[in-house]
């Protein structure tokens, strides 16, 4: 068995990995990358493999970063099946689309920017229409069956606790009289989150290809989150301001709304009674037209729903509906939000901010000290979300600068992933352990020290590749070298590196003139701090001078 990692490596997004097993060649996941300027060029780029000769493809969610770039596979002549959950069929028949449709008006953006300049306009990566004929080729399967894609290739699709429908696949193949069997994590989700059952614990694996995106941190246990979003909630909208929390459609939104109706199942005590009937009188809006068909995708899977939630459903408490709840469908409905004179909390996507209604909720809170922003996800770096999140004093949203006075907060025990500890657990649990780990979808200091416990603790070899490279999976794991575009991928990366640096370093020197001129330039300032100021400017100036004339 071959692995070749062609994405989600030393980053979060764009999972994507080339298996070659038994004579067959297969795909685990065709994700986009989100993020970064450099990210779009790997969206567009063309694919490392041929794509006529993939006999299958093993999708473990419907995360955009793990299926966005399914579409672009279908356009591309991919015609073969590709094997997911019931429920992870269902998110993409609703996701893909709304992923084209995005890809289309980004592309009409910047088609009239080339279009000023004289240049071609450029197709989308792929349009709605495209993405919904992709998803004939999907083929659902139940969890804990094990499938037969080829007399010497079987898999089975486990519950991975991360989004309705996630999973971690098992894969063996029989090669040369020898059964090698690898598991493939996905995104494995937190032990603890609202109505999803557990991640499934593995037995038994050869090699593990594991998520690692928050291996170097530990998260907020559940209680503790539940307590400090009422807090946030209640002292916010005291002060008559709105809450505005940034959330991915799908899992987030319906979790958050589950949360809001459990609340008031954890405590009776006076103070806290305030603040759950200070939230139950004000409005929640999901303004999100993908959450809202997410949401109905929810009801129509609640099998998949852990035991308490279906306890809960059978004593008629729906957990996603609660007064005060209200969906807003239109664009118009949308906009209407931000005229209302009301305190409220307003879900909506994107979770990093990128794209969608979110933006136009930024613009008119950000500014806004009595308003906060509230993120209950991650935050690749690059994203509007993380440059929020890092505390950047203005961001630039529709081409305007915006300050950044509300109050932000970061819950990040609402996040989808396993932390540090559910990562170690879930290695701690096979009965035969892995001879080798590969940590992939992960930044690299969290990569790091996820390896670092890893090996301290069981002494099994952690690999953490690189984009391109391939390994050989036999007694021992032999690295074969890395793909021909690999290189080609690092000389576009670095370029594209060198700019979006300098565009970062522009917006730092803009903050840096607006703390300047607003903090340092007062009349009553110690003018010995200016002339230190004033001889730091001078040696920033001079060292960008050098580098323009190197």
């Amino acid at each position: 068995m071959k692995i070749t990692f062609l994405g989600a490596t030393k980053t979060v997004t764009g999972s994507n990995f080339l298996v070659e097993a038994a004579g067959k060649k297969f795909l685990v996941d065709c994700g986009m990358y989100q993020g970064q300027a450099q990210d779009e060029w790997e969206n567009s780029a063309p694919f490392a493999f041929d794509v006529k000769e993939i006999d299958f493809m093993l999708l473990t969610h419907a995360h955009i970063d793990h299926s966005g770039r399914i579409p672009k596979l279908y356009k591309e002549g991919f015609r073969k099946k590709i094997y997911a959950t019931k429920a992870t069929c269902d998110l993409c028949s609703i996701m893909l689309p709304d992923s084209g449709h995005i890809q289309e008006m980004e592309i009409e953006w910047k088609n009239r920017k080339r279009l000023r300049k004289g240049l071609e306009p450029e197709p989308p990566l792929y349009t709605a229409q495209e993405a919904i004929q992709s998803l004939e080729i999907f083929e659902p399967v139940k969890y804990d069956e094990i499938i037969e894609i080829s007399d010497k290739i079987h898999v089975r699709f486990n519950d991975a606790g991360h989004m309705l429908g996630s999973s971690i696949i098992e894969v063996w193949a029989s090669e040369d009289g020898k059964v090698t069997k690898t598991v493939f994590t996905g995104d494995i989700g937190n032990n603890d989150i609202p109505l999803l059952s557990s991640p499934t614990m593995i037995e038994s694996a050869d090699y593990l290809v594991m998520e690692s995106t928050y291996g170097g941190r530990l998260h907020t246990r559940n209680d503790d989150k539940a307590e400090m979003f009422l807090n946030i909630v209640a002292e916010t909208l005291n002060k008559g301001g709105t809450v505005v929390i940034p959330s991915f459609a799908v899992g987030r939104t319906q979790e958050i709304l589950y949360e809001l109706n459990n609340l008031k199942e954890n405590r009776k005590d006076k103070d806290f009674r305030e603040k759950y009937y200070t939230l139950m009188n004000t409005p929640v809006y999901v303004d999100s037209p993908l959450a809202i068909s997410a949401t109905e995708v929810f009801r129509n899977n609640m099998d998949l729903f852990d035991e308490e939630t279906q306890e809960l459903m059978k004593r008629g408490d729906n957990p996603l509906e609660f007064p005060g709840l209200k969906f807003t469908k239109t664009a118009e409905e949308s906009k209407q939000l931000n005229e209302k004179n009301e305190s409220s909390i307003i879900i909506s996507a994107s979770g990093m901010c990128e794209v969608g209604r979110i933006k136009h909720h930024l613009k008119h809170n950000l500014w806004n000290p009595n308003s906060t922003i509230l993120f209950v996800g991650y935050q690749a770096p690059g994203t509007l979300g993380r440059k929020i999140v890092d505390g950047a004093k203005t961001v630039k949203i529709f081409g305007e600068e915006i300050a950044v006075n509300a109050r932000i907060e970061y819950i990040e025990g609402y996040s989808g992933h396993a932390d540090q500890e559910w990562l170690l657990n879930f290695i701690y649990s096979f009965f035969e352990k892995p001879k080798t780990i590969f940590l992939v979808h992960g930044e690299p200091d969290g990569q790091i020290a996820l390896k670092q416990k890893i090996q301290g603790t069981t002494q099994i070899p952690v690999i953490i590749p690189e984009y391109g490279e391939q390994y050989e999976l036999n007694q021992e794991v032999q690295r074969l070298g890395r793909v021909k575009r690999a290189k080609e991928h690092e000389r576009k990366y670095i370029r594209l590196e060198v700019l979006g640096r300098i565009q970062t370093l522009k917006e730092e020197l803009e903050d840096m003139s607006n703390i300047v001129e607003k903090e340092m330039l007062v009349e009553d300032a110690n003018d010995e701090d200016i002339a230190k100021l004033n001889d730091r400017i001078k040696e920033l100036e001079q060292q960008i001078v050098k580098i323009v004339e190197s």
